[in-house]
């Protein structure tokens, strides 16, 4: 008889049923994902609000990295801020990519991975909201007065309000017009305009497809946004670098945060404590480990013989080759799959 290579589409051992791809056990839905986020996005708001502290501390602070920066050679502000204030070619967009891409993108690769990543979605989102909440603590503890508000002597200019009459924002802030008093304009450090940016160019590199023009993208963006940031006197260099390393912390902090919010869940009777892991296939399973299909019955169990080896009865490889013997053939006629015969 010919041999019939087993398909490798794998099943579960307890029900049989193909899997395709593993999925949380408790399936996401946008009405209660929606919710969520516009409530730490909320709390964040108004704790940033909230967080103001002393304006002359925040003005301390400020000078405190600048005088680092420059003992350090890091001092990029200012020769970006006068490119910017320059030349409004570069100027102007750098201001509409300030006030608007910050709260495009992230929701815009929220919801792409939400439809289309769905088992990469869950930790991605912790990350961000884990690491939105860190910066949260970084404002409370540390006001930092930007660059663009420190006295005119220290050669800045702010130029959201120099290019204000092409954008919706005011003189005060990147807000629309009037409502830049109810923003927190000495939330500088850490930067997540940068944090945020950065997420997204992870979250491109890794799910976007690989193509060049998504790498591409990947790269530039938190790139040119650590550049606009400073050209526009919004932050300091050592801003956007403590808005990466916010990031970081907050992604080595996702899988703790799972862990926690997992075993809520459980207790509360919500969902079982399966849900997808960030990256590098560390999700654990709703079923017990996949096994190859065969065209046998659910059932049923052969022996697996591999090439001139016979393996025990109920034994198990992958790529399993199974014939079937013949009507009447004899235990030694019946091919690769017939139990070995006594010696």
């Amino acid at each position: 008889m010919p041999q019939i290579e087993a398909t490798e589409a794998p099943v579960t051992r307890r029900t049989g049923a193909p899997v395709t791809e593993a999925a949380p056990s408790a399936r996401l839905r946008w009405w209660t994902e929606l919710p969520l986020i516009l409530l730490v996005y909320g709390a964040y708001s108004i704790g940033r609000l909230l967080a103001r502290g002393d304006t002359s501390h925040a003005v301390d602070h400020g000078l405190s990295i600048l005088r680092i920066e420059k003992a350090l050679w890091l001092n990029a502000e200012h020769p970006l801020n006068r490119l910017f204030t320059r030349e409004p070619w570069i100027g102007i967009p750098a201001d509409f990519w300030y006030a608007s891409l910050h709260y495009l993108v992230t929701p815009a690769l929220l919801i792409w991975l939400f439809r289309s990543r769905t088992v990469r979605y869950r930790a991605a989102r912790t990350w961000l909201l884990t690491s939105t909440f860190i910066g949260l603590i970084g404002f409370t503890l540390l006001p930092t007065c930007p660059p663009r508000l420190l006295a005119p002597s220290h050669g800045f200019v702010d130029t959201m309000a120099h290019y204000s009459s092409w954008g919706w924002w005011g003189g005060e802030a990147s807000a629309p017009r009037g409502l830049g008093g109810m923003t927190n304009q000495y939330a500088a450090m850490p930067s997540l305009h940068v944090g945020w940016a950065l997420w997204c160019g992870v979250i491109l590199w890794r799910f976007g497809g690989g193509s060049r023009l998504v790498r591409t993208a990947a790269v530039a963006y938190p790139l040119i946004t650590t550049i606009v940031v400073m050209g526009t006197a919004n932050h300091y260099f050592l801003d956007a670098v403590a808005g990466a390393a916010v990031m970081g912390v907050g992604l080595l902090l996702t899988p703790v945060v799972l862990r926690i919010a997992d075993q809520w869940r459980v207790s509360l009777g919500l969902a079982t404590a399966a849900e997808g892991r960030f990256g590098g296939g560390e999700r654990r399973r709703v079923e017990e480990a996949v096994v190859p299909a065969t065209g046998v019955s659910q059932g049923s169990v052969s022996p697996i013989v591999s090439g001139e080896c016979q393996t025990s009865p109920g034994e198990r490889f992958p790529r399993q080759r199974i014939t079937e013997p013949e009507p009447g053939a004899a235990p030694s006629e019946a091919g690769d799959g017939a139990p070995a015969a006594a010696r």
